[in-house]
C-alpha cells in the first residue's frame, strides 16, 4: 500500500482574488521579519484593509511582545482542541488589524505533526472570506514546519539584509522553495540597508545566484532603509507608522504597501 505525502493546502483559483494568504519568512534570525509582518499589516490597514497577522513563529512567538498586546487566548489554545481559531482572534486597535498570538516555549507547538500542521493551514485559509489579506510571520530557519507554511501562500516575502549569513540562508530558503515546486510564489524584500543603491547591490546578489544555479528570478518587492528609530519603536512597542511617519524607512515600508494593494489584492 503506497502512503500519500502530504501537500500543503489548495490555493485559491477563479475569478476572485486569490493572493490574499502571505508568509513573510527569513532563513535567518535578526533581520526584522516580524517588524516587516507588523508594519506592512498597519500599512494595509491604514489603506482600509481588513488584515490578520497570524504569528507562525511556532514555538518562539514573539508578535504580542512586540505589541505590547496582552492576548487572553492563543494557538496553544486551539492546538490541544479547546478553541477554534475565530475564537482566539485579538484585535490590535493600535494598528486597525487583527492578531492570532502564538505561545513561546512550547515545544508541542515546533514539533507539530504534519497532518495536524495541514489541518491548521486549511483553517487559516477559512478565515479568508473575512479578511483582505492574512500575513503569516513564520519562524527563521529554513525547517519542515517553515517550509510547508510558505508553500501554503499565495506570496511569501523573503526578508534578507547585506549579511553575508542573511544572504547565505535567504537564498537556501529560495532554493529549497524552488525544488519543492513553488519558487514562483517568492518575492525579496531587502531590509536595513544603507541606500537605495545598497539595496539594489544586494538583491542583484541573490539574483545572480538565482538566474545562475537555480534558472530563476525571484522579483524584487522593496528595499527598505535603515533607522535606529525602528529598535525604538519596538522598544516602546509602538508602532513605526505611528512613531516614525515620516522617515524613509516608513516610505519604504509604504511602497511595499501599495505595491500590494495594486498587485496583489486586486
Amino acid at each position: 500500500m503506497t502512503t500519500k505525502t502530504k501537500q500543503p493546502p489548495t490555493k485559491t483559483t477563479g475569478d476572485a482574488p486569490a493572493q490574499k494568504l502571505f508568509a513573510v519568512a527569513s532563513g535567518k534570525g535578526g533581520v526584522g521579519k516580524t517588524w516587516f509582518s507588523i508594519t506592512l499589516c498597519h500599512a494595509l490597514a491604514l489603506r482600509g484593509k481588513k488584515v490578520l497577522l497570524f504569528d507562525g513563529d511556532l514555538g518562539l512567538a514573539n508578535i504580542d511582545v512586540q505589541l505590547g498586546l496582552m492576548a487572553k487566548r492563543d494557538l496553544n489554545d486551539v492546538i490541544e482542541g479547546n478553541l477554534t481559531l475565530p475564537q482566539i482572534i485579538t484585535p490590535y486597535e493600535a494598528g486597525g488589524f487583527d492578531v492570532i498570538a502564538g505561545r513561546s516555549g512550547h515545544g508541542s507547538l515546533s514539533a507539530m505533526a504534519l497532518p495536524r500542521l495541514q489541518e491548521l493551514m486549511e483553517q487559516i485559509r477559512g478565515l479568508l472570506p473575512k479578511y483582505d489579506a492574512i500575513i503569516i510571520d513564520l519562524g527563521a530557519g529554513i525547517d519542515r514546519t517553515v517550509r510547508f507554511m510558505a508553500a501554503a501562500a499565495d506570496v511569501t516575502f523573503v526578508i534578507t539584509t547585506d549579511e553575508p549569513t542573511a544572504l547565505t540562508d535567504a537564498y537556501a530558503f529560495i532554493k529549497l522553495s524552488h525544488a519543492a515546486g513553488h519558487g514562483d510564489n517568492l518575492k525579496v524584500v531587502v531590509n536595513q540597508t544603507g541606500s537605495e543603491k545598497e539595496g539594489e547591490a544586494t538583491y542583484g546578489t541573490i539574483l545572480k545566484a538565482a538566474k545562475n544555479f537555480l534558472k530563476i528570478s525571484p522579483p524584487l518587492m522593496g528595499i527598505i532603509r535603515q533607522d535606529k528609530r525602528v529598535r525604538d519603536a519596538i522598544r516602546a512597542q509602538t508602532p513605526f507608522l505611528v512613531r516614525s511617519p515620516n522617515t524613509e524607512t516608513a516610505q519604504d515600508l509604504e511602497k511595499i504597501a501599495d505595491r500590494v494593494v495594486a498587485e496583489i489584492l486586486v
